[in-house]
């Protein structure tokens, strides 16, 4: 009988290769989700001190859990790209890949020889992937920017936090991972490109006639939904409301009795008359002025105070029991803690447990799994992010040749001024 469990299903991505010079979180971000789903995805960092990002939220040890975690299923290398024999390193490399990454300010790469014309040659029909904060062009696009910068660039900053207080942030670089799922989007766009010219016999896209252009602040406003729309039809300007969501109404956070708070969405015309009667205010679901979300949107203070009346007297298992029976769309505000022990995480395997050297010792850590399912539960998580330079002698030895002297070499003399 054939095993078709997860763990032995040819991943969809299997026997494509990707070259991934990215640094801190959006390129990495979308070679994880190449490598999640069977791409060889090698990935170059500066020899000695490797990706910033091993040092960010490092509590202990030298790689932190976040690195960890954004480069999952990745071979590590240490390569100079500044030196000649790091350029063309990089260049073998290419000649075997399928997929270049990188999100570097524009123009980094030509001035160390990795320029469109050379990657062409070097691979005709290489499918490359660029991220920065503005775009290869426009009047921007030299212009360096992390997440923070591209979130408020692109309108996300506007709408997040209290209406009374400076724009917030969401708690993590939202700009960088949603640019990096788009990037991924378009290698894998282009992958069925390419394999749909070559079975047409016409040429694929090469390197000098198209690559994947994508900006962060451009990929922060593809997920603003109809921000400019409003505003361009009715001339509306949005502006931040808290933990509702404009024109809708009543939907937002509420506190429980034992501290932890819910989140309820009970704005359906018709789930609000049982949310109403769940909370013992059947004068609210009954009122005509009521009706509409319009109507609650202008009542909304009034609502979300008869909510927290009702949700600060109960615990927080009572509020979701209460609300469940009445199918009332609720869910708890989850921690880190909540989210490892929650069954329905678990039951999808979205909590993996890997072995990772966590301060000179091996232990037992909990990573989120892989988004999306292609069967009941996620791919495993094969391996979380290597150390730096784990795979040298596999790569630059196996596929290039180099001796253990050649690659201690470089590593010793990586940043040097070359004679």
């Amino acid at each position: 009988m054939t095993d078709n469990s997860p763990a032995n299903q040819r991943l969809p991505l299997e026997g494509i290769r990707v070259l991934e010079l990215g640094n801190y979180i959006a390129a990495p971000m979308t070679g994880r989700m190449l490598a999640d789903f069977g791409a060889d995805v090698i990935k170059v960092e500066r020899p000695r001190t490797g990706d910033e990002v091993r040092n960010w939220r490092l509590y202990a040890g030298d790689t932190s859990m976040l690195y960890r975690t954004i480069n999952r299923n990745k071979r590590s290398i240490e390569l100079d790209l500044r030196s000649e024999a790091g350029r063309q390193a990089a260049l073998d490399l290419i000649s075997t890949c399928d997929v270049l990454v990188e999100n570097f300010r524009p123009g980094t790469l030509d001035r160390w020889g990795l320029d469109a014309a050379t990657l062409a040659e070097t691979k005709p029909d290489l499918v490359v992937a660029r991220i920065s904060a503005f775009g290869q062009t426009g009047p921007l696009a030299g212009m360096p920017g992390f997440a923070a910068v591209a979130e408020a660039y692109g309108g996300l900053r506007e709408l997040v936090g209290e209406p009374d207080r400076p724009p917030s942030r969401v708690g993590i670089s939202i700009g960088d991972s949603i640019a990096g799922l788009y990037a991924a989007f378009g290698v894998v766009m282009s992958l069925y490109q390419r394999e749909a010219a070559r079975r047409t016999g016409r040429a694929a896209p090469s390197p000098l006639t198209q690559q994947v252009d994508v900006a962060l602040h451009e990929a922060v406003f593809g997920m603003m939904e109809s921000l400019v729309p409003d505003h361009s039809a009715y001339g509306v300007h949005r502006a931040r409301v808290g933990g509702r969501m404009e024109g809708i109404a009543p939907s937002n956070a509420y506190p429980c009795a034992d501290g932890s708070s819910v989140v309820i969405a009970g704005n359906g015309d018709s789930i609000f008359k049982r949310y109403m009667a769940t909370i013992g205010r059947n004068d609210l679901a009954e009122d005509p002025d009521l009706a509409t979300n319009a109507q609650r949107w202008a009542r909304r203070d009034e609502l979300d105070d008869a909510i927290a009346a009702w949700t600060s007297t109960l615990s927080r298992a009572d509020v979701l029991a209460a609300l469940d029976a009445a199918g009332v769309p609720a869910g708890p505000i989850m921690t880190a803690a909540d989210i490892t022990t929650d069954p329905q995480f678990l039951a999808r395997a979205m909590v993996q447990e890997l072995p990772v050297d966590v301060d000179g010792s091996v232990r037992t850590v909990a990573f989120p799994g892989i988004v999306p399912l292609l069967d009941e539960t996620s791919i495993p998580v094969r391996s979380a992010g290597p150390d730096l330079g784990e795979h040298n002698e596999e790569i630059l030895g196996g596929i290039l040749g180099w001796t253990p002297e050649e690659i201690e070499r470089m590593r010793e003399n990586a940043g040097r001024p070359t004679t």
